[in-house]
């Protein structure tokens, strides 16, 4: 028996979820660099002209929306993504993935490394909110890979801090071993996730754990981490699995969730 033609129907229907993400996400975001499914033909030109634009990976150097939000939980639900946003063959999560635990649950010597596992076993990038908070946890039902987007209220100063930190990350741990609390040492290598121009300040990562199960079966887990401050909030996502985890999944959810949170904000703000 093969499971060809089921990984061949998994990965066509991601690729079809992903290019309707990417459009929508490309008309959402106006003229902004946003990643594409397929590349125009000729780029559009800005509204405006505009300074030279600061890099992704530094966060601090974009100048914060004006005055706070003041979302309420209720506001901040609305702002969340959903299994309708992505498309089949995601829906609402069933319940916690294996992998957090099996694998994210793990000990290395470095205290910055260590601190990266531990927040994407939290998911506690920011800390404790100081405000209100929403969650929606989506799984990917043909791969098993899960989605986790969490909107929180923290103060900006902090945020940037938290997202400067993030972009060290590549360097100071790119390559590093991990000890999970069941299984063997795992390889663990972090890269930057390159982002779309989305929100006030951003931060993306890419990490990979590679080594064997407790029955010794061979693993790789991948999760794409995006975090992102639009205003006083702030937005943590992760999209992880054992199978093909799309980094454009997390790209387009980038856009797509900064841009509805940004306005929400205003809305709230004019309704204030």
């Amino acid at each position: 028996m093969t499971h060809a033609p089921a990984a061949a129907r998994t990965l066509l229907a991601s690729a079809l979820s992903v290019t309707a993400l990417l459009t929508t996400a490309g008309c959402v975001a106006g003229d902004r660099d946003v990643p594409r499914a397929l590349p125009a033909a000729v780029p559009e030109p800005p509204a405006a002209p505009t300074p030279t634009a600061p890099s992704a990976a530094s966060p601090a150097a974009q100048q914060p929306s004006p005055g706070p939000s003041a979302l309420n939980e209720e506001q901040l639900r609305a702002a969340l993504v959903t299994e309708t946003d992505l498309g089949e063959p995601w829906m609402a999560s069933r319940g916690a993935a294996t992998w957090r635990d099996g694998m994210l649950k793990s000990k290395t010597d470095d205290t910055d490394c260590r601190r990266l596992l531990d927040t994407l076993y939290t998911e506690e990038l920011f800390g404790p909110p100081a405000g209100p908070t929403a969650t929606a946890a989506l799984d990917d039902a043909y791969n098993d890979s899960q989605l986790r987007y969490q909107v929180a209220a923290h103060p900006p100063a902090d945020a940037d801090r938290a997202l400067a930190w993030l972009m060290t990350l590549p360097e100071k741990c790119g390559r590093f071993e991990a000890t999970p609390t069941r299984g063997g040492a795992q390889v663990v290598e972090v890269t930057e996730l390159t982002l779309p121009e989305a929100g006030d300040a951003r931060a993306g990562l890419r990490l990979t754990m590679t080594g064997k199960a407790s029955d010794g079966v061979p693993t790789r887990l991948t999760v794409n981490l995006a975090a992102i401050r639009v205003g006083e909030e702030t937005i943590t996502l992760t999209n992880g699995g054992l199978g093909a985890v799309l980094p454009e999944v997390t790209q387009a959810m980038t856009q797509l969730g900064a841009d509805r949170l940004r306005e929400i904000g205003r809305q709230g703000r004019v309704q204030v």
